[in-house]
């Protein structure tokens, strides 16, 4: 099994990326490695494959054979415990100076095997503006034989510099039928299960995963689903917000402590604790930082959670919205045909765009620093009316 096997519905995309590892590796066969490019922005909607496609082309870089799937190279690149494959994946709101002073000083060294260093920064919309400018240099001149592999959801979420000096791959939503026959061939899903998934995630690769494998998250999205016939009043409001922030606290909770106490138990390790309990100069304040970096972090999870959830109830909507306009295509939520129809028929077609708007305003507000549950009381306020408006 290739390299690009997890890069489902890309088959142009792949085929692009094939014919760039065989220039890459004319250009290790000359003199120089001129031909080829040093940077790279994978680019893509939300769960398309942004980062499967940068750390298979990574990986296919590094392989003798174009990214066979077999070989140490591939395994371990994909794996992430290559030495020539450098990543950064960020659980905070952003990618601090710091750490990117750190990667350009990485990637200002040779690789330690024969072909290619590799840096893929995931969430590379995420760099705040002193680290982008950071980067810029290393990119604007980069080291011998170094690759750059940045991620993000839009060109326009990179800064023009940047941007500018990346050759662009862009990574489409994938289709249905694509997705389920993935989830059916590598994961064994039942079939009717794998359409469900892929329908029900609208393409997100990870989250039809989810959907498929998990009886949890299926039974959370029905939760969220059933809210527009639930927000009769002012006190229903504010229980069906509540509720989606306890779900979204309680889903979050598990990852964020299984990474906190490995984070706690590693500083424990590197600055060492005598059989008196008395720790190395410095443990205090790496312990604050470390307290404020898991706060930051909970709080992002939890808003992660949540954004999902609006996702899933922006789509009941969107449902009420195609039926209004007409539309023949299949539904996301079919298995709610019923309910969707009949709040087509009880709503006006600008309630329904008002509330999607609202919807994906508050998406946008969890970006900043609002309270999750006023910012969920004010949009049930919004949504309220249930089936019948």
């Amino acid at each position: 099994m290739s390299v690009w096997a997890d890069l489902v519905g890309q088959d142009v995309l792949t085929a692009q990326l094939r014919a760039s590892v065989d220039a890459a590796g004319e250009a290790l066969r000359g003199t120089s490695a001129s031909g080829m490019t040093h940077a790279w922005l994978f680019t893509g909607p939300p769960g398309s494959g942004r980062s499967n496609a940068a750390r298979a082309f990574a990986a296919a870089l590094l392989c003798e054979r174009g990214g066979c799937g077999y070989c140490l190279a591939c395994r371990t690149a994909l794996a992430g415990s290559h030495a020539d494959v450098t990543r950064v994946v960020t659980d905070q709101n952003v990618i601090r100076v710091d750490e990117v002073r750190q990667l350009v000083r990485h990637a200002a060294l040779s690789p330690a095997g024969d072909r290619w260093q590799i840096l893929i920064i995931e969430d590379a919309d995420r760099l705040t503006d002193s680290a982008a400018d950071a980067l810029l240099k290393s990119i604007e001149e980069p080291p011998l034989r170094t690759v750059w592999l940045l991620c993000a959801p839009t060109v326009e979420d990179v800064i023009p510099t940047i941007r500018s000096r990346c050759r662009a791959v862009v990574l489409r939503t994938p289709p249905p039928s694509a997705v389920a026959e993935h989830l059916t061939a590598r994961h064994g899903v039942d079939d009717a299960v794998a359409f469900f998934a892929a329908r029900a995630s609208q393409g997100h690769i990870g989250r039809a995963r989810a959907l498929a494998l998990d009886e949890g998250v299926r039974n959370r999205r029905r939760e969220v689903l059933r809210i527009p016939r639930q927000l009769s009043d002012l006190g229903s409001c504010m229980t069906c917000a509540a509720n989606l922030v306890d779900a979204a606290s309680e889903e979050a909770k598990p990852r964020s402590d299984a990474l906190d106490a490995k984070e706690q138990a590693d500083l424990e390790l590197t600055y060492g604790a005598s059989t008196r309990g008395v720790r190395s100069s410095g443990y205090a304040a790496a312990r604050k930082e470390l307290e404020r970096n898991q706060k930051q972090r909970a709080k992002r999870f939890v808003k992660d959670a949540l954004d999902r959830a609006l996702l899933d109830l922006a789509s009941f909507y969107r449902d009420v919205v195609a039926v209004q306009l007409g539309s023949t295509g299949p539904l996301v939520n079919q298995e709610l045909v019923q309910e969707v129809a009949s709040m087509a028929r009880g709503t006006r077609g600008e309630v329904s765009a008002q509330r999607l708007e609202a919807i994906f305003a508050t998406r946008e507000a969890f970006e900043g620093e609002v309270a999750p549950l006023l910012a969920l009381e004010s949009l049930m306020i919004s949504l309220r009316g249930g089936l019948h408006d």
